[in-house]
């Protein structure tokens, strides 16, 4: 097929302070352009960008290391309650559920949803609908993120947060990172979707709503998608992924959209990060932590972020 534009396309596997040395780093990179390599042939191949969105971000749920379906975080009743959202650009739809157990994919309802007049779902809605799409019950729980827990418990939760990254050295530190998996694609006809998942904060008090399943984590348009990760109280207070996207509607550059957000959000001393396109094709990625796990391909090569530690606040391409 003819492409009318190159397509882009960037994931990211969360946000954090610490890959714990080269080994965690090179798995999490194998890891991460996996996915990329695998999603960018479905773009060539005319896939639209909410396809290749929701490929991607089931890619990222079946992977362990990430905290999203198979290897989310336990919340502190020791139960583990997945959200994710979709929004299509081109439709201006989001989609979601929050707080959903017991299936493998959340994005999959996430984009069932779309086409449904209720598009975001709490956890008993989203339990009913998964029965009624007859998604069998899936333990997304692995050893890993049980010893964790287990640790957590012993000392009485004092971390605020699990590990963004599930690797047996890091359970001494679990509280390096914030976990969530998203993808932002930009399809062949020029048209955006960003797409979130996450396995929550973990030990977090039982009913708490992350920002992944909301417009301040995941959002949209024609113009501009984003996806974010890191604490998604911060998230949350910066209503961050619309706010960038917004200042791209307004006519921005995404380029000056992440640098004034990222700069608002580095000044209210926020904890995140966030990847995003644009219609133009140009592709950019923040954080006010330490490190961001984000991958990308430009039409020409894949590149990440892994060993960005520097004290720029974004990056693009």
């Amino acid at each position: 097929m003819e492409l009318q534009v190159q397509p882009k396309l960037i994931i990211h596997g969360g946000a954090g302070s610490s890959l714990h040395g080269k080994g965690g780093l090179e798995a999490v990179r194998r890891s991460l352009h996996t996915v990329i390599e695998e999603v960018y042939s479905l773009l060539l191949s005319g896939a639209t960008a909410s396809e290749a969105v929701v490929q991607g971000c089931l890619m990222l749920e079946d992977n362990p290391r990430f905290n999203a379906g198979t290897g989310s975080v336990l919340q502190s009743d020791g139960q583990i309650r997945m959200s994710a959202s979709l929004m299509d650009g081109a439709s201006g739809r989001f989609s979601g559920v929050i707080n959903i157990s017991r299936v493998k994919n959340p994005i999959d309802l996430a984009q069932f949803l779309q086409s449904s007049p209720d598009r975001v779902l709490s956890d008993f809605g989203s339990a009913e609908l998964a029965r009624e799409m007859q998604i069998p019950s899936y333990n997304a729980l692995t050893d890993l993120r049980l010893q964790e827990w287990i640790q957590e418990r012993q000392d009485n939760f004092k971390s605020t947060m699990a590990g963004v990254v599930a690797e047996p050295e890091l359970l001494e530190t679990s509280n390096a990172g914030r976990g969530t998996i998203g993808v932002v694609a930009l399809d062949a006809s020029g048209k955006l979707a960003a797409g979130t998942s996450t396995g929550g904060k973990g030990f977090e008090r039982i009913g708490r709503v992350s920002d992944s399943a909301m417009p301040a984590g995941n959002y949209a348009t024609s113009n501009a998608g984003v996806s974010c990760t890191g604490i998604g109280e911060d998230i949350i207070d910066e209503c961050l992924a619309a706010r960038i996207v917004v200042r791209v509607t307004d006519g921005m550059s995404l380029k000056e959209a992440m640098q004034r957000s990222f700069r608002e959000a580095n000044e209210n001393k926020r904890d995140l990060g966030a990847i995003a396109l644009d219609a133009s094709g140009a592709i950019a990625w923040g954080k006010t932590s330490e490190i961001l796990l984000a991958a990308y391909h430009d039409g020409e090569k894949v590149g990440d972020t892994l060993e960005w530690t520097g004290n720029e606040l974004i990056g693009y391409c």
